[in-house]
């Protein structure tokens, strides 16, 4: 059973634990339960669309889904438990990306182990950026998660980068990690074919939140220094109230080669937008893994990256990628004059969703979890446990 974001509150962890539970269903039987309603909508900084239809992704139809947990948790996450009981599963894995869910998922973890059934989570980052820069967030995170890593058999994360980061944040000793690297978000190039531009004109993209940690800034100051051969689009959603990237925009000398999409766009216009790309550019100070990384690798475009954390061992084997510093405009520059020369031809991606079924099956193998425990057990659990009744 696959627990993470659902469609409501729209965002890469919603596409991710979609294209997870879809991939883990060619192995295994697969359920999901999805988080609704995150937090109180005012409070989200893409509130204005919140439960407007912007994917056309879906669940496979042997998926059994609910849609799903809101953060006030009742009558919903009664209900969760509730299909938890009645799916059976034996494995409960929770996306782990912000302490929004964390109430909500120790209640499941709960309910899990006393229906014994093992826990799994799998740690996009050790703890959203926005609620480190909350100190009472932070403080509530890191006593509150305590219980849940408490009921936890095993985990699971995109690099040794996370994984060393997480042993650093919390006590794991003795509880089995697996790394699984990020799989292709090739959803976003499905039927899309390069539209050619200008001749002798580089095509640049920015793509995802506009956020303090993405470096975009960095990016529009390199980008001035660029001759008038270069082109840049920003396509991105402002959050935490970081204005600074149109800010500096607006008073570019080069303004007149930029176009600044400044919002979340759907799924029909994500893949017209890397496919009138030449190469991405995501200049981030810190990431543990990025979902435009990986729709820019599905794409076969070049990217210049900043070397920081998960995303060296994600974009290293790639051979569009150009690797440069971060926080460092001159070097940014430097870099996207180096793209330009990979530009003109598809690179492969070497992300593979099979890869990442194969890191759950070590991990399950590793806490005990196989094919023949997992026939036995469905036969073998009562349906419902006396605690829960």
């Amino acid at each position: 059973m696959v627990v993470g974001s659902g469609w409501h509150f729209l965002s890469g962890i919603s596409y991710y634990t979609c294209r997870l539970s879809n991939a883990l269903d060619e192995r295994f039987d697969v359920g999901a339960i999805l988080m609704r309603r995150l937090l109180p909508a005012r409070l989200y900084p893409g509130r204005a669309r919140v439960g407007l239809r912007l994917t056309d992704l879906r669940y496979a139809e042997s998926v059994p889904t609910f849609d799903g947990v809101d953060w006030w948790a009742l009558p919903s996450l009664a209900r969760a438990v509730a299909f938890l009981r009645a799916q059976q599963p034996d494995v409960l894995v929770l996306q782990w990306w912000t302490g929004a869910v964390l109430h909500s998922y120790l209640v499941l973890a709960m309910a899990a182990q006393r229906l014994g059934i093992r826990v799994v989570v799998e740690f996009h980052e050790v703890q959203d950026t926005a609620e480190l820069r909350h100190r009472w967030a932070a403080r509530y995170v890191r006593a509150a998660i305590r219980p849940l890593l408490r009921r936890t058999s095993g985990v699971v994360v995109h690099s040794a980068y996370d994984r060393d980061a997480l042993a650093a944040a919390y006590d794991l000793d003795g509880v089995p990690a697996e790394i699984a690297l990020h799989g292709p978000f090739d959803h976003h190039a499905a039927g899309a074919e390069r539209v050619p531009g200008p001749d002798g004109v580089v095509r640049l993209l920015y793509f995802g939140t506009i956020r303090p940690y993405k470096g975009l800034e960095d990016l529009i100051e390199a980008f001035a220094a660029l001759g008038p051969a270069f082109r840049l689009t920003v396509v991105g959603e402002t959050w935490e109230g970081w204005t600074l990237p149109a800010e500096l925009i607006a008073a570019s000398p080069a303004r007149d080669r930029i176009t600044f999409v400044n919002r979340y766009v759907p799924d029909a216009e994500v893949n017209e937008y890397f496919a009138a790309a030449d190469a991405v550019v995501l200049p981030y100070r810190r990431s543990s893994a990025s979902g435009p990384l990986h729709i820019a690798m599905s794409h076969g475009l070049p990217v210049v990256v900043t070397s920081v954390g998960g995303l060296v061992e994600a974009a290293g084997p790639y051979s569009g990628t150009v690797f440069v510093r971060p926080a460092d405009p001159a070097a940014l520059a430097a870099g996207i004059t180096s793209a330009a020369g990979l530009t003109g031809r598809r690179h492969v991606d070497p992300s593979s969703w099979g890869r990442t079924v194969e890191a759950y099956e070590r991990l399950f193998a590793r806490i005990g979890v196989t094919q023949e425990s997992v026939t036995s057990s469905n036969q073998t659990l009562p349906l419902l446990s006396p605690d829960l009744r």
